[in-house]
């Protein structure tokens, strides 16, 4: 790195390929600011084909679960019935189950 940019952080990049879609991570960017992570997200990822919308997220500020924590943090609460649904059945030819 040169001197001149050696304060560029890691941003993540996320954009929406079409209206009513959500945004997804494409990758990331370094940059000095939003401006540029955005300008430099435009030039990498959309480049090739059709984005409508892009989110860039300074990578520090994003917190996430650790895989030590897969335990704990995704178990279900089995002492709480309803949030199983065990309690109702679904009719036929409903999508998505």
């Amino acid at each position: 790195m040169t001197e001149k940019n050696q304060n560029w952080e890691p941003w993540e990049v996320f954009i929406q390929p079409g209206q009513g879609a959500p945004h997804e991570h494409a990758g990331n960017v370094h940059a000095s600011d939003a401006e540029m992570a955005l300008q430099n997200a435009r030039d990498l990822f959309a480049r090739r084909g059709k984005v409508l919308s892009i989110w860039v997220v300074p990578a520090r500020m994003i917190t996430a679960s650790s895989p030590s924590d897969s335990g704990p943090f995704f178990d279900p609460a089995d002492d709480k019935a309803y949030r199983h649904p065990k309690f109702y059945t679904v009719p036929k030819g409903v999508r998505g189950v």
